[in-house]
């Protein structure tokens, strides 16, 4: 086979030898094959420094996008693995266009920097907070990210690690090219710079031992940018939270998270992509009142598409959002008006109290 790499021919040459007379030294095959490669010697820097390296790199990448993702699930103190079958990828997820495309360039700038990383003497890894309310796509923005990148997921469940020593030889157990996720942190275990207590006198024994079994926020931190955190290469490491706020500032820093997403309510253009992965349409009659509606009220993509699956008339579900967004709409206005009463109230008796000291 004749291959033209930048503008030098390669000749590729499958070759078949006979064992049959030193079957026992090759294991009992009586015929072996191997590819040879002839080029003119001129070339030979280029064969070697640069042809080879990508013909090999290509092999790599064939082979990643032919292998059947995993995700991996904490068992006592060990991974357990299933296949990954997550269909969401960036095209369909429905997220602000201009955000979905920082991620990916983002991404795509980090799978291609291992050179870099080596250079300014990082570990090669990087880390993602995303936060925002529940149903607005966390888990499916993780998932269009292992299937763009083929990477595996290991989701950490911290309430089942029982130290920080469990937790080292989980992490350290995790593949390269790997996400490691930790969902809801901020609630999964209560992880805190300082034990209570501490700096309040000496602990007992028993308190001690407490405190040396439990996971504790610095030991997660070893891992994520301590000396623990070159352990493996091409690592993707994701922390999804509904409160920002909540977390330690620790958590925050950067080369710990290095990119904050915020996952917010669905928008016209989310809905816009929902509707066309749901229904294959790109407008409809109703997306006027539609939008007019999505601007007013706040309302999460999973609500939307729960809706949008339940028939499979487009006209039907779509009058039936209408219908969802405007009875959201009645019992917020509804909640405001008995706001306002519960405040006038409350403003007339401080009022008459005030006439009384009067």
């Amino acid at each position: 086979m004749l291959d033209v790499y930048q503008g030098t021919e390669f000749k590729w040459c499958l070759v078949c030898k006979d064992n049959s007379k030193d079957s026992l030294n090759n294991g009992g095959q009586n015929e072996s094959q191997l590819f040879e490669l002839a080029f003119n010697k001129r070339h030979k820097d280029k064969a070697l420094k640069s042809y080879l390296p990508f013909i090999l790199a290509t092999a790599k990448a064939i082979k990643a996008q032919e292998r059947t993702l995993m995700i991996y699930m904490t068992e006592y103190d060990d991974w357990s693995a299933i296949d990954l079958n997550h269909p969401s990828m960036f095209d369909t997820l429905s997220m602000d266009h201009k955000l979905k495309q920082s991620i990916i360039d983002d991404l795509n700038m980090f799978i291609k920097r291992n050179d870099y990383y080596k250079k300014i003497g990082k570990a090669w890894k990087r880390g993602y907070l995303l936060y925002g309310p529940p149903g607005t796509g966390k888990s499916s923005l993780i998932a269009a990210m292992a299937n763009h990148l083929r990477f595996d997921i290991y989701d950490l469940e911290l309430t089942v690690v029982t130290s920080n020593s469990d937790l080292r030889r989980l992490l350290v157990g995790m593949g390269n090219r790997s996400i490691l996720v930790i969902e809801d942190i901020n609630c999964t275990i209560e992880m805190k710079q300082r034990e209570e207590g501490e700096g309040h006198g000496k602990s007992n024994s028993t308190e001690q031992n407490r405190r040396e079994e439990k996971v504790t926020l610095s030991g997660l931190l070893n891992f994520v940018d301590g000396l623990w955190s070159t352990s493996g290469e091409e690592r993707i490491i994701v922390f999804t939270t509904n409160y920002k706020e909540w977390l330690d500032p620790a958590l925050l820093r950067p080369r710990r998270m290095d990119m904050h997403i915020h996952m917010g309510y669905c928008t016209l253009e989310s809905f816009q992509i929902l509707a066309n992965n749901y229904h294959s349409i790109e407008y409809h009659d109703t997306y006027l009142e539609i939008e007019k509606l999505i601007k007013e009220m706040t309302v999460t993509p999973a609500e939307v598409a729960e809706i949008l699956m339940r028939n499979d008339d487009t006209d039907v579900v779509l009058h039936d959002l209408i219908g969802f967004l405007k009875s959201r709409m009645k019992g917020v206005n509804e909640v405001k008006i008995e706001h306002k009463k519960v405040n006038n109230k409350m403003d007339e008796k401080k009022e008459d109290k005030d006439n009384d000291k009067d």
